[in-house]
């Protein structure tokens, strides 16, 4: 086992926008900049600000309802959110990103990993001055008014938190020579990974501080503090050793909503259902799989909640088998009025893996037929084709922008509304 702190040359980049869909909303709109700008969810007095401005930061108000934000600067601009706006912005730092690396990972609609191992060559230049060029193109080719933190680190684990030393605007490294002076600044719930229940863990080990933990033997942290492998890699992590450059295969997909007029009619679900259904049917197709369960779940105003979920003995492909299937297990739910509806997906299985057959069977022309659908909605524009239930539903089930969403889910971002809409 290698105990040492990992000396190589840092290679990986962290970049996180800075407050980002206020930003966007500054840069598409001057009359905002430099104002208090709060991009909520929802614009009411009970809704959630997501994105607050800069100027909003510096005066103490962060992510929070919009009745609390405005009790502090009543003259603070509070808008709706505009997710078109921040997907466009995504792609265009995305595209951005890989002019300097192949491998960019976006970890999130406002933040990316870029790995550049093996690409130095390309640039002769160091990761400092990349990082300052990075910034400079950002402010003049995507907007002035976007700013980002850059973080530098031998993993992903450091730059991210190199990333988060100096907000806004800043540009950070951490290697083995600065390592231990950056964790003695730190509490252990500044390190990304460490919540509430990690550190009382980490506390009663005895160990109360960043430098204490990255102290701590090995056997300690995986037999007493978290009792598992993770033990072993943290240990790796803080010693600057990458741990978290992992993907895992999809195995379900799936949408929520948070009704705005509570129901318990039928008639009304089915419809958010026929929806969340086409949503989600839209992006099992994209990836070219095919699901063999589906799982659906309610909240009620009492707070209770109950879910049902079920494998099919065939295949479902289009949105109108997804919906059936859905349906007849909603049928099965409790009486009373639904706050929030969910369905998901799971079992998947690749299309291509289907069986060879001479003459076109029922399954293949559904499948046939659900692409030419999805192809027309590619070229004119969503819900172009769609269902006679879905008619007059445009203002229903909108798209939400995900946070700390997986890679995969941001490679098909014009179809993710897993965001739940607060307030």
């Amino acid at each position: 086992m290698d105990y040492r702190i990992n000396d190589a040359s840092p290679l990986v980049m962290h970049v996180d926008m800075n407050s980002c869909f206020a930003s966007v909303e500054q840069q598409a709109n001057r009359l905002l900049r430099g104002k208090s700008v709060g991009v909520a969810a929802n614009v009411s007095m009970g809704g959630c600000i997501i994105s607050p401005s800069k100027e909003m930061k510096a005066r103490g108000v962060k992510i929070g309802r919009v009745r609390d934000a405005l009790a502090v600067i009543p003259e603070a601009v509070i808008i709706p959110s505009d997710p078109d706006k921040y997907f466009y912005i995504h792609q265009r730092f995305s595209k951005l990103f890989k002019e300097y690396s192949p491998d960019v990972v976006p970890l999130s609609i406002d933040e990316a990993v870029i790995n550049f191992q093996g690409t130095l060559g390309m640039h002769h230049k160091d990761m400092v001055e990349i990082g300052r060029e990075i910034k400079t193109r950002m402010a003049a080719e995507i907007g002035d008014s976007l700013t980002c933190n850059v973080g530098i680190g031998t993993n992903r684990f450091l730059a991210k938190l190199a990333a988060g030393l100096h907000k806004p605007d800043g540009l950070d490294v951490i290697t083995h020579e600065n390592l231990r002076e950056v964790y003695s600044s730190l509490d252990l719930m500044d390190l990304c990974g460490i919540n509430t229940r990690n550190k009382v863990r980490l506390v009663m080990a005895g160990i109360t501080t960043p430098v204490e933990f990255l102290d701590a033997p090995v056997w300690k942290l995986w037999k007493q503090v978290f009792h598992s492998v993770n033990g072993y890699q943290w240990f790796l992590r803080l010693r600057g050793w990458e741990v978290d450059d992992v993907s895992f295969q999809r195995r379900s997909y799936g949408q929520q909503y948070a009704l705005h007029h509570f129901t318990g009619r039928d008639k009304d679900l089915d419809r958010i259902m026929m929806k969340l259904c086409e949503k989600m049917g839209r992006r099992l197709r994209r990836s070219k799989h095919y699901a063999q369960g589906i799982d659906v779940s309610c909240s009620y105003m009492d707070r209770t909640w109950w879910h049902k979920s079920k494998k099919s003995s065939a295949i479902l492909y289009g949105t109108g088998d997804l919906h059936a299937y859905a349906m007849t297990l909603l049928a099965e739910r409790p009486a009373g009025k639904v706050t929030h509806l969910s369905v998901t997906c799971y079992g998947l299985k690749l299309v291509a893996e289907l069986p060879a057959t001479l003459f076109e069977t029922d399954v293949e022309r559904t499948i046939r037929i659900a692409d030419a659908v999805d192809a027309c909605n590619d070229t004119y524009g969503e819900y172009t084709v769609h269902t006679a239930k879905m008619t007059g539903m445009e203002d229903e089930v909108i798209k939400r922008v995900p946070f700390h969403a997986s890679t995969d889910t941001l490679s098909e971002i014009y179809f993710e509304d897993e965001a739940v809409e607060a307030g």
